[in-house]
């Protein structure tokens, strides 16, 4: 089972982490609203690029900033637990800010991971991660799965009754 790191910990945790100099570690970030089956296949692939898989989880205020009024569904310590008991996941740390720079900054990930819907060159932390041989790679989402096509299918659904 995987840990969920609190953000001021994150330094610590990744100290004691980095203890094996072998070990190859991949981050990720999003907000995880309503977990599906694209995000457990992306989150698989992202694990499946190295070693640990380090997944940063958008916050109640930065999803609501990020998604509009109405998000997230599920507040962040809900997201949280559900992601930390994924097998492809091995640590979860709510961040705030409404990019994920300095998380990705204290991690210091061998590989920045985002889904398919992001050019490598707009992704977030993209320069940082390169500037020390870091990688950043995209995986391809998954046709028809996502939080808010489940939101539209349900508003479809309570308004034709």
């Amino acid at each position: 089972m995987s840990q969920i790191v609190a953000y001021q910990q994150v330094p610590e945790f990744m100290r004691r982490l980095r203890t094996n100099k072998e070990i190859k570690i991949a981050f990720t970030n999003g907000c995880f609203d309503l977990l599906h089956r694209g995000h457990v296949e992306y989150l698989e692939q992202a694990r499946a690029v190295a070693d640990f898989l380090f997944v940063g989880l958008n916050s109640d205020a930065s999803v609501q900033r990020l998604k509009g009024r109405g998000r997230p569904l599920m507040p962040a310590d809900d997201r949280a637990y559900i992601l930390s008991r994924l097998r492809a996941v091995d640590a979860v740390c709510i961040f705030e800010q409404d990019t994920p720079l300095e998380l990705i900054q204290m991690v210091r990930p061998d590989f920045l991971i985002k889904g398919g819907d992001y050019r490598v060159e707009d992704i977030v932390g993209r320069d940082f991660v390169e500037s020390y041989g870091g990688q950043v790679h995209t995986i391809p989402l998954i046709p028809g799965r996502s939080t808010t096509g489940i939101i539209e299918k349900i508003k479809s659904q309570l308004t034709d009754k």
